[in-house]
């Protein structure tokens, strides 16, 4: 568990159950509740196969149902290798990283500065 601007953000391990389905963000939701988070970070290897291909809808049907539940993700690592080969996933991060509820971020560096960056947008907006 890391601490960053007053937001609570457990990282998961590198290992352990994949990010395949909406169904399975159930237990990554359950264990950001468990910790009372703010932000889950997640790794890119515990993302199943298929989840950056867009075709497959998985990102967008994971990302709806952190947003519905109000618990906003950060996707952490370099996924530089995938981005180049999709430029229509070039997009969909482009845009993610737009909004305040799902990000790629390359490393923790990074998703401090969008959580320091959303909480003082936060901030101005009040």
């Amino acid at each position: 568990m890391i601490e960053i601007e007053g937001t609570r953000v457990p990282l998961l391990a590198r290992e352990g159950a994949l990010l395949e389905s909406k169904r399975d963000a159930n237990g990554f939701l359950s264990a950001a509740w468990s910790q009372k988070a703010d932000l889950l970070a997640i790794p890119l290897e515990r993302l199943a196969p298929g989840f950056l291909t867009l075709n497959t809808r998985i990102a967008g049907k994971v990302f709806r149902k952190f947003a519905t539940y109000r618990m906003r993700c950060a996707l952490v690592g370099d996924a530089s290798a995938v981005l180049e080969s999709s430029g229509a996933l070039r997009d969909f991060v482009r845009e993610t990283n737009k909004g305040d509820s799902a990000w790629f971020v390359a490393d923790i560096d990074q998703l401090e500065a969008k959580v320091a960056a959303a909480e003082l947008q936060s901030v101005n907006l009040q």
